[in-house]
C-alpha cells in the first residue's frame, strides 16, 4: 500500500475523504487489532501512514527517527517510510494550531481545561504550553498525578476560560452523549471539541447556544491531513488548500434543515433545494406517515399529539446522525429542545416564512384548519423558530430561481461554502 490510516475502528473516519483531494489520494483505511500491529509495522509495506487511537503511543518503539514534537508529546500520528527507515511525526499539533488560529481562539494567559488523558491530550497540552496558556488543567475520570477529577473541575467553574475535549464522548454513533455541561462556567470564552463526526457535538452546540466561540474538529482533521501529505510526498501545498478542502467536505457532509409553520413551503422548497445542491431529500412528516401507515391527521385523531411528538423525536434523533441531507420538518419540531439539538449536530437550520395571503387552510392539517388557529399557533411558536434558526427566508415568491439563489447566498454568507 502507498498511504493510509491505521487504527482499531475506522469505518467512520473522514481521512480517506481528506486525502482524496490531495496528491496522497491512493489512501486506504486499515483496521488493525493489537496483535496485528507488530507484524504490520515490521513489514514496513507502505510509503506513509497516519495513526489513530489506540496506537499513537504504541507505534513509537518501531520508529527509527522521531520529530521533536513526538519526543515532547509522546504520541505519533504520522509515519513516513524513507528507504526502509520509519520517521515519526505529530501533525495533530499542526492541525489543532490551524483550528485555533482560524477561529481566533486566544490562548495566551488563559486558563484551559483539557478533558481526557489519551494521546490527543498530550498533543493539546504541548501546544497550549507553546501558545503560553496561563494554566492548564487535565481532567480525568480516574485522575493520576497532577490530573484533576470532573468533580474538581466543577469547583473551578469561575476560573476556566477555554475547554478542549479530547475524549471520544459524543462521537458518532453515540451522538447523544455529552462529556460535561457548561452551565455555571461563567468566564468561558471558548470550546474546542476534537471530534469531527458529528460536525457539532452536544458540547459544541451548548457553547454556540450561549454565544461562546465553539467548534468541532473537522478543521483540525483536514489541517493534520494536509501536513501529513506534505511529509508523505516531500512537498508543500498552497496556504488556501486547507480552507478549500474544509468547505468542500463541510458542504458535502452538512444537512440543511427546514423549519417553519405549516404551509410555509418546507416540502416543496426542500425538494427543489435538494436538487439544486445535489443532496438527498427527506420529509419527516411523510416518513412518519409511511412508517405508521396512516396520515398525520389520523395519528393525531387516534393516538393524540403526545404519541406523535414521541415518534417525531425518535426520527429526529435518527436523522440527526445522518449527513448530506435536506430535511423538511414538521411545524412542531421546535417544541422539543432535544429535537433541535439532534438536528443541529450535522445541520444548518433555515426558518421559512410565508405571507398570510399565500396560505391555504385545510382540514387535513390537525392544528391549523383555519386562519384563527394558524395565527394562535404562530404566536406560540414564533420565538422558538427564531431561537433555533441559522437563516431566515421569506418563501412567499413563486419564482423558484429567486428563492434558490437567495438561500444559496445566505448559506454562503453563513458558512462561505455554497
Amino acid at each position: 500500500m502507498k498511504y493510509g490510516l491505521i487504527g482499531k475502528t475506522l469505518k467512520h473516519s473522514f481521512s480517506k475523504i481528506v486525502h482524496s483531494y490531495l496528491d496522497s489520494k491512493d489512501y486506504e483505511l486499515v483496521s488493525l487489532n493489537e496483535d496485528e500491529l507488530d507484524s504490520f509495522l515490521k513489514r514496513r509495506d507502505f510509503l506513509g501512514i497516519n495513526v489513530t487511537i489506540p496506537y499513537k503511543e504504541k507505534v513509537i518503539p518501531y520508529l527509527d527517527y522521531v520529530s521533536e514534537e513526538v519526543k515532547e508529546i509522546g504520541a505519533c500520528n504520522t509515519i513516513v517510510n524513507k528507504n526502509g527507515k520509519l520517521y515519526g511525526y505529530n501533525t495533530d499539533c499542526y492541525g489543532l494550531e490551524s483550528l485555533i488560529k482560524h477561529y481566533h481562539y486566544e490562548i495566551e494567559d488563559k486558563v484551559v481545561a483539557i478533558l481526557g488523558t489519551g494521546g490527543t491530550k498530550n498533543t493539546t497540552y504541548y501546544l497550549l504550553k507553546k501558545l503560553k496558556a496561563k494554566k492548564i488543567y487535565v481532567v480525568s475520570r480516574n485522575p493520576k498525578g497532577d490530573e484533576i477529577s470532573y468533580n474538581q473541575l466543577n469547583s473551578l467553574k469561575n476560573e476556566i476560560e477555554i475547554i478542549i475535549n479530547t475524549t471520544p464522548v459524543g462521537m458518532y454513533p453515540n451522538n447523544e452523549q455529552q462529556i460535561i455541561s457548561i452551565k455555571g462556567f461563567n468566564h468561558l470564552k471558548g470550546i474546542i471539541d476534537v471530534i469531527y463526526n458529528p460536525l457539532n457535538t452536544l458540547l459544541v452546540l451548548e457553547g454556540k447556544q450561549n454565544h461562546i466561540n465553539s467548534h468541532g474538529g473537522l478543521y483540525m482533521l483536514i489541517g493534520q491531513g494536509i501536513k501529513a501529505s506534505e511529509l508523505f510526498l516531500d512537498k508543500k501545498y498552497d496556504k488556501g488548500m486547507l480552507d478549500r478542502i474544509y468547505f468542500v467536505i463541510l458542504k458535502k457532509k452538512e444537512n440543511i434543515v427546514l423549519i417553519g409553520m405549516p404551509m410555509s413551503g418546507k416540502t416543496r422548497t426542500g425538494k427543489i433545494l435538494a436538487s439544486y445542491i445535489k443532496k438527498d431529500f427527506i420529509d419527516m412528516d411523510k416518513q412518519i406517515e409511511n412508517d405508521e401507515k396512516r396520515s398525520i391527521n389520523e395519528i393525531f385523531s387516534t393516538d393524540g399529539e403526545t404519541y406523535f411528538r414521541n415518534v417525531e423525536s425518535t426520527l429526529a434523533k435518527e436523522l440527526g446522525i445522518n449527513q448530506g441531507k435536506v430535511i423538511s420538518t414538521g411545524g412542531g419540531i421546535i417544541l422539543n429542545p432535544l429535537n433541535m439539538m439532534y438536528l443541529k449536530q450535522n445541520g444548518i437550520v433555515i426558518y421559512l416564512t410565508r405571507d398570510f395571503d399565500k396560505l391555504v387552510y385545510s382540514s387535513s392539517r390537525p392544528l391549523t384548519k383555519s386562519k384563527e388557529e394558524y395565527l394562535a399557533l404562530e404566536k406560540k411558536r414564533k420565538h422558538l423558530y427564531l431561537k433555533y434558526k441559522d437563516i431566515h427566508v421569506n418563501n412567499s415568491t413563486d419564482n423558484v430561481d429567486e428563492i434558490m439563489n437567495f438561500i444559496k447566498r445566505k448559506l454562503y454568507e453563513k458558512n462561505s461554502h455554497y
